[in-house]
Formats: C-alpha cells, sequence, structure tokens
C-alpha cells in the first residue's frame, strides 16, 4: 500500500534537495526544451491538456447563464493557480523522454500508482483550496465596491468596471491581490510537482525546495513568473485555444526548469 508522505519522505527521514543559482537565459533554455518535447508528442499532449480550454470555454458560458459574470475574469485568471497541477502527465512525459523511456499517455495514467500520490494529491488540494480562496476574495472585492447587484450581461460588465471609479478600484486592488496569490502558488510550487514525481520526497519537502528554489533565485524566478502569466494570457485569445499548445509547453519547460535548479543526487525514481 502506499505510504502517505507529509514532513519525510518515503525512506522516513526529512529531504532536503540542494538548489543552484540559475540565470534568466537558462528560462529560455527551458523554453526551448519544452517547445521540443512538445513536438516531439504532440498528439499525446494535446490528448492529456484540451479539456483545459474546454473547460474555460464552459465556465465562460456558466458565469454569463448564472448571473455570476463578475467571477468571470477571476475563473480565467485563476486558471494559472492550478497549472502546476493540472501539468502534472506533462512533467511526466517529458521525464520520461529524457531518460529515453516510452512517452505514450497510458504511462501519463499509470501515475494513479505512483507512490508519491499521495503526497502530489496533498499539495493539488492546497491549489485548489487557493484557488477557490481566490475567487471568494474576488467576489466579496466586487460586492464590497458594487454592491449585491450583479450586471445582466457582459456589456454591463465591461460598463461598470471600465466606466466607473469603483470599476478601476476593482482593477488595480483585484490585480494586486491576485499578485499576492499568484506569488504564493510560485513560491510553494515551482518546482514541487515535478520534483515530487523524480524523487518522493514528501509534500513538506517538496513545497520548502521550491521556496528554497526561489529565495535562491529570486528575480530569475519572478521573471518565469512573469512569462507564465505572459504566455497563458496569450494563449487565453480568443477562447482559450491557444492554451491547446501554450499549456502544453509550459509544463514541460517546467520539468527541465525543476532539472536546472535542483541538484541531482542520484535517488531518482526507478524507471518502469
Amino acid at each position: 500500500m502506499t505510504n502517505f508522505h507529509v514532513i519525510a519522505g518515503a525512506d522516513g527521514a526529512p529531504a532536503h534537495p540542494d538548489v543552484r543559482h540559475i540565470e534568466i537565459g537558462d528560462l529560455y533554455d527551458c523554453l526551448r526544451a519544452g517547445y521540443s518535447d512538445f513536438l516531439a508528442k504532440p498528439s499525446q499532449v494535446i490528448f492529456i491538456i484540451i479539456l483545459y480550454p474546454v473547460i474555460g470555454v464552459v465556465l465562460a458560458a456558466w458565469t454569463s447563464g448564472a448571473n455570476a459574470l463578475p467571477l468571470l475574469f477571476p475563473l480565467a485568471s485563476g486558471f494559472a493557480l492550478l497549472g502546476p497541477f493540472a501539468a502534472i502527465g506533462l512533467y511526466e512525459i517529458s521525464r520520461r523522454r529524457e531518460r529515453g523511456m516510452d512517452t505514450s499517455w497510458r504511462h501519463v495514467l499509470a501515475l494513479r500508482h505512483s507512490p508519491a500520490l499521495p503526497s502530489i494529491a496533498a499539495v493539488g488540494a492546497l491549489l485548489v483550496a487557493v484557488f477557490i480562496a481566490w475567487l471568494l476574495v474576488a467576489q466579496g472585492l466586487h460586492t464590497l465596491l458594487f454592491g449585491p447587484e450583479i450586471p445582466q450581461s457582459i456589456a454591463a460588465l465591461a460598463d461598470q468596471v471600465f466606466g466607473t471609479r469603483e470599476g478601476w478600484l476593482l482593477i488595480v486592488i483585484g490585480n494586486a491581490i491576485g499578485l499576492v496569490f499568484a506569488v504564493v502558488v510560485l513560491t510553494a510550487t515551482v518546482i514541487a510537482f515535478p520534483l515530487l514525481l523524480d524523487r518522493d520526497v514528501g509534500a513538506w519537502a517538496a513545497m520548502q525546495t521550491s521556496a528554497r528554489a526561489v529565495m535562491e533565485n529570486p528575480v530569475t524566478m519572478a521573471v518565469w513568473g512573469l512569462m507564465v502569466a505572459g504566455l497563458l494570457a496569450i494563449g487565453s485569445l480568443p477562447l482559450f485555444a491557444g492554451l491547446v499548445v501554450v499549456f502544453p509547453v509550459l509544463g514541460h519547460a517546467t520539468w527541465h526548469l525543476y532539472r536546472k535548479v535542483v541538484v541531482d543526487s542520484g535517488s531518482r525514481r526507478t524507471p518502469h
């Protein structure tokens, strides 16, 4: 039976993987490597992430039909908070390709047997909680500024946001709060999921290592966060369709970022 690891790793001892300093130029290397992974197995990658833009369109339709229009932008932007968890399969494909192993999609489905699955689920649950908290805060801010009345159309929402003083306050304050959420997620998980797939160090150790990687490379990781945000914004137009390419490239690139920033200790997951 798979044991649950939170503080300790699979061997029962706390893990402290070493991290190294990287430069901004290394980020471009990661993106190039991620694009190469995407080109190597595009059909399988699209199979894994095709639901991402579909879910975006469904949620957009849901908000417009359920008088929840003020949550349209928080939902769209909040996808980035779940991105590190949603890209699990992409990390696995990059891991297997790097090691010369079979990269068919059935191996991605086999992750349900990974010994690190409880730890992955624990960190994933944290991201879901952060996403829900972001939606609640965004909804509360809108209610604070505009009261309980909900705009009945996208045009009315646009007039409310861009045509009033309260709307510009919503933009400024909302984006500032969103930045705080994004920094928290980046710090805790930028390389946590790839590390768990590779070494099964435990959820807490993975997030701690991610935080140390950010502290060791604050400027480089800030640039990485801006790159991710910018590419996801571009990929969201039109109707999230661009994410079919942008999301897998970023997912693969994150694996290569992990490999650059975390020192290989030799205690990596056994191939299968």
